[in-house]
């Protein structure tokens, strides 16, 4: 016949209690009872369990083979039910943000920043979500979307962050056969939806016809110039952590292009604005503001998607 449940599990909380601190006057005072009544809900362990768990000294209790071997098991399970409880629990307690920005913008630029901001905010719960194509953006849920695109198509609130400077970008093999602009049409061109214009501007009117490689994203881009079957356009200073990634380096020297498009974060109204959205807000500009700071980007003159 099988035994019964365990009929409180009050009793495997003050067991492990005693347990750690060999003493059951110890363990009264951790958990705010007296004495006795540790001293009795071990005894009612023992006599459910039919074994001895302690050993019984003038001053201190120490764990029989028994005791020892039911330990692990007993705390393994308390501590199992604390994480899950937090884990289900907990998080409702931390304010909550999503924020929304584009695949390359996230993993490159903003996903190494990320933990600054954390340490400002340590209760503020934040997920991170990407998008690729324009109507990602459009989709309710996130608090805040940091967007890329013209600065006249903005329709919600925001604040512009800064453009981009584009400029190819191969493995550091083909970029030692690269000694002129006509040498980049020797090998496919990696194009996303917006850089076909830029690459023009880039290539020689008297050069020979590019080959291109298409693909819809920059990270899918890096990932086909790393493995040698292009050159990719880096994105400047948005892709540049994902480009030390990929060991990508310059084709020429001082061959680069404005982009005419840019990032901005948007929401629909600043006054509706939760405290964390707010606070990532403040961080982020000043993120942005330490970029054009440096002197390598300029800031775009209106916000965008």
């Amino acid at each position: 016949m099988p035994r019964p449940r365990i009929p409180s599990l009050n009793w495997l909380r003050v067991f492990e209690a005693a347990a750690r601190a060999e003493s059951f006057a110890r363990a009264a005072q951790a958990l705010n009872m007296s004495p006795p009544a540790v001293s009795q809900q071990i005894k009612a362990l023992e006599a459910y369990l039919g074994r001895d768990l302690f050993t019984r000294g003038a001053r201190q209790v120490t764990l029989t083979e028994a005791g020892l071997a039911f330990l692990p098991a007993v705390a393994q399970s308390l501590h199992t039910v604390e994480l899950a409880a937090e884990n289900l629990f907990d998080t409702p307690r931390r304010e909550p943000l999503v924020v929304q920005a584009s695949q390359m913008f996230g993993c490159s630029w903003l996903a190494p920043r990320l933990a600054g901001f954390r340490a400002l905010e340590p209760d503020v719960q934040l997920t991170l979500t990407s998008g690729i194509a324009s109507e990602d953006f459009l989709r309710p849920g996130p608090d805040l979307r940091i967007t890329f695109g013209q600065p006249q198509a903005l329709s919600e609130d925001g604040d512009a962050l800064f453009g981009e400077i584009l400029y190819p970008v191969s493995t550091p093999e083909i970029a030692t056969e690269i000694r002129s602009a006509h040498d980049l049409a020797r090998w496919p061109l990696i194009e996303i939806a917006i850089h076909r214009a830029n690459w023009l501007t880039l290539l020689p009117p008297d050069g020979p016809d590019p080959q291109f490689l298409y693909t819809d994203t920059s990270v899918n881009a890096f990932a086909l110039a790393a493995s040698g079957q292009g050159i990719a356009l880096a994105r400047a200073p948005a892709s540049d952590t994902l480009q030390a990634v990929y060991d990508l380096v310059p084709c020429l020297t001082g061959l680069s292009v404005g982009g005419v498009q840019s990032y901005a974060l948007v929401y629909p109204a600043r006054s509706a604005l939760s405290r964390a959205a707010l606070a990532f807000r403040t961080w982020l500009l000043a993120e942005a503001d330490g970029m054009r700071g440096d002197g390598r980007i300029s800031k775009p003159s209106t916000a965008t998607e």
